[in-house]
C-alpha cells in the first residue's frame, strides 16, 4: 500500500458501530484492574494472555472474553475500559461511536448494573466534552441464554431510556438464531428503540433472514453469509439494510481463511449497505483503522472505496438525519480534499 493511502485511510473522518466495550479490554489494562482488585486470573504476563487470544472459533474466544470481563468490578474499572477504547477512537478519526456492552455478563457476576453502566456512560459524556465526538450506546443481550432471562432485565433498559435507545443481540450465534428472541425485540420495537442483531457471521443467511423479518432489526451485524443467498443480497440493497462488518474479527475466528478472501469488495460491488468495524479490536488485533488499513491491501481498494465505507458508517448511524448530513459533510470535504 502506498504511504498516500494509508495516510488517506488513517485520517479519513468515520464512525464506529460494532464495537462491545468488553472486547476492547487490552492485556496491559488487564492486569492493571486485577492487580488494583486483587483479582487473581490464570495468565502470569501479558505475553500470555496475547497467546491465548489464538482462537478457533467464536467460542474460544468467548471464553477468554468472559473470563477476562471478570476482574471488572467497580465504576472505575468501567470507565477505565471505556476511556482507553475512547482515545484510541480519537487517534482513529471516529467521530461518532456506537458501542455494545453485555449487562449480563456482569450482573450474573453480582456487579450492579449501575455501576456497570455509570461508569460506561460517564466515560461516554465525558469524550463527548473533551473529544467532540458523539457516541450511542447498545444494551445488548447474550443469546446464549433464555429470552426470559432478557426480560429479567428489561427494566434496566427502560429505566435508562433518556440514555440507551438501541439493543442488540450478541455471544453465541450457532443454536442461538434470531428467533429465540422474537418476543423480547417485538417489546423493544414498541418502546421505540433502534433495533440492531448479530446474524449471518459463524450462522447461516437463514439467521439474517430471521432478524429482518422476525427481528424487524433495524441494521445487521456482521452478514457475511448474506452473500450465500442471492434472493437476501437483492433484499438487502433493494432495503439499504446496513451491514455492520468486522474483517480483522473475521479472520482472528476463522470466518474467513485469509483476509485476500474477505467479501467486502464483493459485497461494495454488490451494492450492499456496508461498513468496517473492529469488534473486539483487543482480541482481534486491531481497531478500526487497523481494519480499513488490511481489507484495503488485500483487496486492493482504492480510495474511492475507502470513501464510500466511511461515508456509510454515518449514513447507518443511529443518529438524526441532521448530524447525519454534518458528518457526511466532512467526508465529502475531506474526500475532494485528499483526491
Amino acid at each position: 500500500m502506498n504511504d498516500e493511502l494509508k495516510k488517506f485511510i488513517e485520517n479519513i473522518p468515520k464512525a464506529e458501530l460494532h464495537l462491545h466495550i468488553e472486547g476492547s479490554f487490552e492485556p496491559e489494562l488487564m492486569f492493571e484492574i486485577a492487580k488494583r482488585n486483587n483479582q487473581q486470573i490464570k495468565y502470569n504476563s501479558v505475553e500470555e494472555v496475547r497467546e491465548a487470544y489464538n482462537f478457533s472459533n467464536l467460542q474460544d474466544f468467548l471464553d477468554i472474553y468472559y473470563a477476562g470481563a471478570g476482574v471488572l468490578l467497580y465504576e472505575q474499572d468501567f470507565y477505565d475500559l471505556t476511556w482507553a477504547y475512547l482515545e484510541k477512537a480519537k487517534a482513529n478519526k471516529v467521530l461518532h461511536a456506537e458501542i455494545m456492552f453485555d449487562p449480563q455478563t456482569h450482573l450474573d457476576r453480582g456487579v450492579e448494573f449501575n455501576t456497570v453502566f455509570n461508569g460506561i456512560y460517564n466515560a461516554l459524556k465525558d469524550a463527548e466534552e473533551k473529544f467532540g465526538m458523539t457516541t450511542k450506546i447498545i444494551f445488548s443481550f447474550l443469546r446464549h441464554l433464555s429470552e426470559e432471562a432478557g426480560f429479567e432485565i428489561y427494566e434496566y433498559l427502560l429505566d435508562n431510556k433518556d440514555k440507551i435507545d438501541a439493543i442488540g443481540l450478541d455471544s453465541s450465534e450457532i443454536g442461538n438464531p434470531p428467533s429465540k428472541f422474537e418476543r423480547i425485540y417485538k417489546r423493544a420495537k414498541a418502546d421505540g428503540f433502534f433495533l440492531t442483531a448479530h446474524a449471518g457471521e459463524e450462522g447461516p443467511a437463514e439467521y439474517v433472514w430471521e432478524a429482518l423479518d422476525i427481528l424487524h432489526v433495524d441494521r445487521i451485524d456482521h452478514g457475511n453469509h448474506s452473500l450465500d443467498d442471492e434472493k437476501l443480497v437483492e433484499r438487502l440493497v433493494k432495503e439499504q439494510i446496513a451491514l455492520t462488518v468486522c474483517p480483522l474479527s473475521n479472520l482472528k475466528l476463522r470466518v474467513v481463511k485469509d483476509i485476500k478472501q474477505h467479501p467486502l469488495k464483493t459485497m461494495l460491488d454488490k451494492g450492499l449497505f456496508v461498513t468496517v468495524n473492529s469488534d473486539d479490536p483487543a482480541y482481534f488485533g486491531g481497531y478500526v483503522n487497523d481494519n480499513y488499513l488490511s481489507v484495503a491491501e488485500a483487496l486492493d481498494l482504492s480510495k474511492e472505496d475507502i470513501y464510500k465505507l466511511a461515508k456509510n458508517s454515518f449514513l447507518a448511524s443511529n443518529i438524526s438525519e441532521e448530524l447525519k448530513e454534518k458528518y457526511v459533510s466532512l467526508v465529502d470535504e475531506f474526500y475532494r480534499a485528499n483526491s
